[in-house]
């Protein structure tokens, strides 16, 4: 999975469980930061939420759910 898959993914899961529209959305999951594996064997990605507190919350909270999932994501 690239770093814009998972991407609209977190905006899928967010705009179906919470509604408010995927550009909404799009715009609370800001950025992706990939690191490289060496440097960060159990997880190489965050995401860089923005909004209000309520929305950076919920971003917050589907990135503990998926990285579960999705521990490594490559650039792009």
């Amino acid at each position: 999975m690239t770093a814009g898959e998972l991407r609209n993914l977190l905006v899928t899961v967010l705009a179906s469980a919470l509604g408010g529209g995927r550009a909404r959305w799009r715009k609370a999951v800001a950025d992706i930061k990939v690191y490289p594996l060496h440097t960060h064997p159990h997880c190489n990605w965050e995401v860089r939420a923005a909004g209000n507190a309520r929305e950076i919350a919920e971003v917050e909270r589907a990135v503990d759910r998926l990285r579960a999932d999705h521990p490594f994501v490559e650039q792009g």
